[in-house]
């Protein structure tokens, strides 16, 4: 039995012309000390897959599924309090935009304490011990005089510390990280990345990576899902993706990357834009920018087809022939 286990996952939104599919049939399966990487561009969906998962979004968001289950225990049936024992304690999640998250009314001492005094049991003595180790494990030299600072006083850098060290206050078994080095500097960027992965090493955490970059996924993850117009395209280990994708839409993305494209005039890209909430096709999504759609792809949307080690959506996947840049 894998730790997180999602079916049929689909999210719908209500909008003044009608309920609209922001998530749709999602499969995904995550095992004990998993890290799994999903990309895909902006707005396609992959915060809110996440954010179903941990029953962050708005009431009014419609989230269903033949199954969403953490070790074994059903997440869509449970409410209020016993919800709350495993979102913050066994799954945790890093938001993007560290400086925005964090209360700017309270010191970052006091709301690592917090976080402690709801999941785990001990004295406030013992909190401030523990929030004081935390800091020191994910670099923030000085701790003991870090739990006075505000948030405000904190760079960029040090503010995505501090979430890290909030998410993984409690041991949780499953780490969602959303975006986790967007408005960060490049060589921070690189440490907290590879502070990600030390501590997922470490404490054996599952990880999921949420990230437009394709050059992160590929350094950190054991697989990746790549997502588009809130589907899953392709789903497959790290290293076959990038050496053999099967979704046209995958082959485009890795064909844009920088570094495949050395030497040449002009960067390639794929043409046109992610199609809109309300105009999206009938058959398959990414069929109008599909450069080997067929007639087949205009009429029908094609389901996730099992190709042995790949997951893909997809009527006519590619070959499974090394990738070439």
């Amino acid at each position: 039995m894998a730790l997180l286990e999602v079916r049929n996952l689909t999210v719908t939104m209500p909008t003044r012309r009608g309920p609209v599919r922001i998530v749709e049939a999602i499969d995904l399966d995550i095992d004990v000390g998993d890290v799994l990487g999903i990309v895909g561009e902006s707005g396609s969906g992959k915060s809110v897959t996440m954010l179903a998962v941990m029953g962050l979004l708005p009431r009014y968001a419609d989230v269903s599924a033949d199954r969403l289950a953490f070790d074994g225990i059903d997440l869509l049936s449970l409410k209020g309090a016993l919800r709350r024992r495993i979102m913050g304690k066994e799954i945790a999640m890093i938001f993007q935009e560290p400086m925005t998250r964090l209360n700017p009314c309270f010191t970052v001492g006091f709301q690592i304490m917090e976080m402690l005094k709801t999941h785990e049991p001990g004295d406030r003595a013992e909190r401030r011990r523990k929030a004081i180790g935390l800091l020191e494990s994910v670099g923030i030299s000085a701790a003991e005089r870090r739990m006075a600072a505000f948030p405000h006083q904190l760079s960029g850098g040090m503010s995505q510390r501090v979430m890290i060290a909030m998410a993984i206050a409690c041991q949780p078994r499953l780490l969602i990280a959303d975006e986790p080095s967007t408005a960060l500097d490049v060589t921070i960027q690189a440490q907290i990345l590879d502070l990600l992965a030390a501590l997922q090493r470490e404490r054996r955490m599952a990880l999921v990576l949420i990230t437009h970059d394709m050059a992160v996924v590929s350094e950190v993850a054991d697989r990746v899902m790549v997502m588009y117009a809130g589907q899953a395209m392709e789903l497959q280990p790290s290293a076959g993706l990038f050496d053999a994708p099967r979704h046209p839409y995958t082959s485009a993305l890795l064909r844009a990357l920088p570094e495949e494209s050395a030497g040449e005039a002009r960067l390639p890209s794929i043409p046109g834009t992610v199609m809109g909430l309300h105009d999206r096709p009938a058959g398959c999504v990414f069929q109008p920018r599909c450069a080997v759609s067929q007639a087949r792809c205009v009429e029908a949307r094609p389901p996730i087809v099992d190709t042995g080690a790949a997951r893909v959506r997809c009527f006519f996947p590619l070959s499974p022939v090394p990738h070439v840049s």
